[in-house]
């Protein structure tokens, strides 16, 4: 019978932050990081990963503070680096890989860079890369798909999530009704969330602290960078541009992939993490 939500959910009070997570399996810990997307937990970004990967690791899905069932946070409080370590040291985990989609892909690299004795691993999936001149993709905003997700913090209906979740996606087919309408609920369900993020917005500047590159050069964590080839979120260049700052890194594109990979792609995704980590 197939993990449920209920089976695997959590809660932990670290030293600043209540967490909820999702736990599955036993033997080396990975932490899979959400993006930022109204709606995204740690059960919606990898719910097609968990089981699987539970079969050969301790898999630890958290919801980030500020998005799911974990506590809420301001731009005055946030701080994703921190909370992954607090998140570590409440349950006695002294060194894990980290696998983070989006904003979980910055915050992993971040944790990396500043906590290097804590980080295994390091695999991204569509993750962004400190701000620095584009060579091809536009310099001039957000990106289409960016200004689909702040439109979706501010009116969170299943429209408007079915609108985010089709320029999320490369197959149309993973937009389905149901998905769209419990990522609707979740962030319906948390309004703080979603108002502190939009706050967020409006005063500018980063909602997560970038790992700079010269850092990133010196780096010796193994890292995965897998990137979906039609990504209308976060342009496949960023994965290019750590690609080459991250001495021991290779990166994987794939056609016919938006910015989940991990959903769109998940047992090939499934595979590659799980021998990645195997293997280096």
């Amino acid at each position: 019978m197939a993990l449920t939500k209920e089976q695997t959910s959590r809660d932990i009070q670290t030293k600043d932050w209540k967490l909820r997570y999702y736990e599955a399996g036993e033997g080396y810990p990975l932490i899979l990081i959400h993006g930022s997307g109204p709606g995204a937990t740690g059960w919606s970004n990898f719910s097609s990963n968990i089981e699987e990967l539970a079969r050969n690791f301790h898999v630890y899905a958290l919801d980030m503070p500020g998005w799911g069932d974990s506590q809420a946070c301001t731009k005055e409080t946030l701080d994703h680096n921190s909370a992954t370590i607090q998140f570590m040291d409440a349950l006695g985990i002294e060194k894990a890989a980290l696998i983070g989609n989006s904003m979980g892909g910055i915050v992993a690299l971040s944790v990396a860079v500043d906590h290097p004795d804590r980080v295994s691993h390091l695999i991204t999936m569509g993750s962004g890369s400190s701000p620095m001149p584009k060579l091809f993709s536009a310099g001039d905003g957000p990106t289409e798909g960016l200004k689909y997700l702040q439109q979706a913090y501010r009116t969170p209906t299943p429209e408007a999530m079915m609108a985010l979740v089709n320029i999320m996606v490369f197959d149309k087919s993973f937009a389905t009704p149901d998905l769209c309408k419990a990522r609707s609920d979740a962030a319906m369900g948390r309004p703080e969330h979603l108002t502190n993020f939009l706050d967020m917005l409006n005063k500018g500047g980063p909602i997560n602290s970038w790992a700079p590159m010269d850092q990133l050069m010196k780096m010796q964590i193994p890292a995965l960078l897998i990137h979906g080839r039609d990504d209308r979120v976060v342009p496949y260049e960023h994965s290019l541009l750590l690609c080459a700052h991250i001495p021991n890194s290779r990166l994987v594109l794939l056609n016919r992939c938006g910015h989940w990979a991990m959903i769109e792609h998940a047992e090939e995704f499934n595979r590659m993490v799980a021998d990645f980590i195997k293997h280096n």
